[in-house]
């Protein structure tokens, strides 16, 4: 009966229930088209970054990430292989050899980053070999040839196919220098790979660097960014006492990760904005229907209604209209997130430059993943009912006398 009770009073006045639900409506729709915009975005970022180059996971010596030194090397053996094949979320991995080393053409000399890539597993991982900008890829785990990032051969007044040194230190101390051919150029937008890569067959560099079958890194991908915390969890756990490290892309990037922070900051205080009108709002809208009753709940207490009851219709009463113009602004936010993700909006011009020069992707994706849904009609609700607070106060201590005569 009071659920009944409450949605007729709902429609005494229709026009201000329309214009109150269309408002919740809406303000529900603007905050899950934009925080579906700001979490999609984030994920399809960090999905770039991590199948760009850098990996879901790797596998190092601890303290490798913050000083990388060849004597923080191993060897992938058959137990760490078996290890990875048996997690079903690992889509695939490889291993790479990481040094610094100086590269020089002539009178003209570079600091560099040599990374030692075995070309057959890489696919598997990253997308930089699609990233190949001029030339192309070297032939082969032993060749003589080196792929460079695009600024380093333009630092060197260099072109493809003229050939450059490398000069590094060992595993075992001693220099050890080598001719290379450079037979491609890659453009990531990663600054520090553009600039500074030295990209070189697995095979060569190891030789170069007198450590055969040795490697720095072990790069995991997933099938999912969901799964990393699991799956590290599990390593980690399986490779205890054999002195080796599992690094989530959080320890990896850090400054992407406290970019999106403090992005995803700005993003919450601005749907905390939107939450805040539709807080007053619905204040505005229940103050005003109940005042305007205030006679008729008067009449009510003196034939013998307890306050309470009154309190739980309007109660019921802002519940339903909350909860239908919540209703409403999730189908249309969804039809909205669900649009973006099959088209998302392109960044063209200047602005589309400026993200690939720091290598974002120039497009705004969005999501539609449920937990966005839940937590902003929840918002939503407690927020409308936090607001209802001071009529439904005014309910409970109203008097009948005080009630039949209000005007």
């Amino acid at each position: 009966m009071l659920l009944r009770l409450a949605w007729r009073n709902l429609w005494r006045n229709k026009r201000r229930t329309l214009l109150t639900m269309a408002a919740i409506s809406f303000a529900t729709l603007l905050a899950i088209a934009t925080r579906g915009v700001q979490l999609g975005t984030y994920q399809a970022n960090i999905r770039h970054s991590l199948e760009l180059f850098t990996g879901y996971l790797q596998i190092v010596r601890p303290g490798f990430q913050s000083n990388p030194s060849l004597y923080k090397s191993f060897t992938v053996d058959s137990g760490l292989v078996n290890l990875l094949a048996s997690q079903p979320a690992v889509t695939g991995w490889t291993a790479r050899l990481q040094s610094d080393g100086l590269v020089s053409s002539g009178e003209k000399s570079l600091g560099g980053i040599l990374l030692g890539l075995d070309r057959a597993r890489e696919k598997r991982v990253s997308t930089l070999f699609n990233r190949l900008d001029r030339g192309r890829w070297f032939s082969g785990n032993r060749s003589r040839e080196a792929v460079l990032g695009y600024r380093l051969l333009k630092n060197l007044n260099l072109d493809i196919g003229q050939e450059i040194v490398v000069l590094s230190q060992g595993f075992d101390g001693s220099l050890g220098n080598e001719k290379y051919r450079v037979v491609g150029t890659v453009r990531t937008g990663a600054m520090e790979l553009d600039q500074m890569a030295v990209l070189l067959p697995l095979e060569s560099l190891q030789e170069l660097l007198a450590m055969p079958g040795r490697v720095t890194q072990v790069v995991v991908a997933l099938k999912r960014v969901r799964d990393i915390p699991r799956v590290q969890r599990v390593l980690q756990s399986r490779l205890k006492g054999q002195n080796l490290a599992v690094l989530s892309w959080e320890e990896l990037l850090p400054e992407l990760k406290e970019s999106i922070e403090l992005d995803n900051i700005g993003g919450l205080l601005s749907l905390a904005i939107v939450v805040l009108v539709v807080g007053f709002g619905v204040l505005n809208t229940v103050l005003m229907s109940v005042t305007e009753r205030f006679r008729e709940f008067g009449i009510l207490l003196a034939v013998g209604m307890a306050n309470s009851v009154l309190v739980r219709v309007v109660a019921l009463e802002i519940l339903l209209l909350s909860t239908a113009g919540i209703l409403l602004g999730n189908g249309f936010g969804w039809l909205v997130n669900y649009y973006l993700v099959l088209h998302p909006v392109e960044f063209t011009g200047t602005i589309g430059e400026l993200y690939r020069e720091f290598g974002f992707i120039p497009r705004m994706y969005s999501t539609v993943d449920p937990g966005i849904f839940v937590h902003i009609s929840l918002t939503m609700v407690a927020v409308s009912l936090v607001a209802s607070a001071v009529p439904l106060y005014k309910i409970q201590r109203l008097e009948p006398l005080k009630g039949i005569r209000y005007t």
